[in-house]
């Protein structure tokens, strides 16, 4: 087997920060009113900028495809070129249409040469599973190097007018016009943004991050669906997907907007990831101690204080100042969010041979994890 290295990470995030209380300004406000859940949801999150492909006006900037191409771009230089790039792998959670995938969308506008591509689609962990494909091409000796990245371009499910036929049927119902929580909680959550890596059968002539283990594993055989989008959820926890409903009905119930069971969410989504990492340190022998830069992906700081109790009470603690995250001043980028920790920690200028990075990634869906370590070379 050979070794694999992450040579080179490079970003792409659209126009400039938006602050909070520009965000019903891109959004828009559902039924013309301001939000009630907003604040509350950000005085948790602790999100204070965030990016959107979207002008003012709600007109699309870049799309998922071209932010992606865009981010990987900037992997490239005289020395390794598109040209060079064997395999493509590319996760997200909105993609820009249902075919043809994302990862052959992004292929189209990289303009290359014939090369294997892997699209995933799913949630946060989509951007690790396009990791770990490209992790085991190049460890198998399939390819010399392999092109990994994970992107979202969330916004544009996140304006009011997809919102706005569902807010007014409950007007009439209701004398309000205000959606359920569950639908309005992640409209304050998410962003859009794009980064990439390069991996490579050997470390690269600058930073090098050689990957030990990259894990990832569900527990969706004993827990329900927590996050969803495209279906409704019925009173037994199961899903009827979108093709089961008629076009009108759509709209009348958002199905297409994204929905988050957030009871679900605080029960399980910290202590099954404890579950799995106590697993992952058996497993590798792991010393926790050892672990210098520890990149948690926060889909809000809310969660931050509840890891580190599950960390400690596990007899296996990690001190604040070995965490390292970004989700304040880039929002949850989902499929992109461990892809950015990586990028901006690689270019800090703070990382020195032989420390320790250990990456987590969430997946609140139907509760998916993973964990990969790095050795910085």
């Amino acid at each position: 087997m050979n070794s694999v290295y992450i040579t080179r990470c490079a970003r792409f995030l659209p126009n400039q920060p938006v602050s909070n209380d520009e965000m019903e300004s891109y959004l828009g406000m559902i039924n013309g009113k301001p939000s009630i859940a907003r604040r509350v949801v950000l005085s948790r999150n602790k999100i204070k900028t965030r990016y959107y492909a979207l002008t003012k006006e709600g007109m699309p900037t870049h799309t998922n495809a071209e932010m992606t191409a865009l981010a990987i771009n900037g992997l490239f230089n005289g020395d390794v070129t598109a040209k060079d790039a064997e395999l493509l792998c590319a996760g997200t959670t909105s993609p820009d249409q249902l075919l043809p995938s994302h990862a052959a969308m992004v292929h189209g506008l990289m303009g290359n040469q014939p090369m294997e591509v892997s699209s995933f689609s799913g949630a946060c962990c989509t951007g690790m599973q396009a990791l770990k494909y490209g992790y085991m091409s190049v460890l198998s000796g399939n390819t010399n190097n392999a092109v990994c990245c994970g992107s979202e371009r969330l916004s544009s499910w996140l304006r009011a007018g997809k919102y706005e036929s569902e807010a007014e049927k409950i007007s009439l119902l209701e004398k309000n016009g205000f959606i359920a929580f569950e639908k309005e909680f992640l409209r304050w959550m998410l962003s859009d943004g794009a980064a990439a890596v390069l991996l490579e059968n050997k470390p690269g002539t600058e930073l090098s991050l050689k990957i030990e283990w990259l894990e990832i594993t569900s527990f969706a055989h004993k827990i329900e669906t927590c996050m969803y989008a495209g279906a409704a959820k019925l009173a037994d926890g199961k899903l009827k997907g979108w093709h089961e409903y008629n076009p009108a009905q759509w709209l009348d119930q958002s199905l297409f907007s994204l929905q988050q069971d957030t009871k679900l969410l605080a029960n399980h989504i910290v202590e099954l990831g404890q579950e799995f990492l106590n697993s992952l340190i058996i497993k590798h022998k792991l010393d926790i101690a050892s672990i210098d830069y520890f990149l948690p992906h926060l889909s809000s700081e809310f969660f931050k204080d509840r890891i580190k109790v599950a960390l400690e009470n596990a007899g296996t603690p990690i001190p604040e100042e070995k965490w390292f995250t970004n989700l304040t001043k880039v929002g949850n980028v989902g499929a992109a969010s461990p892809y950015l920790m990586l990028e901006e920690l690689y270019h800090s200028g703070k990382l020195q041979k032989g420390q320790k990075i250990l990456v987590m990634v969430p997946e609140s869906a139907r509760f998916s994890y993973s964990y990969c370590l790095l050795t910085v070379c």
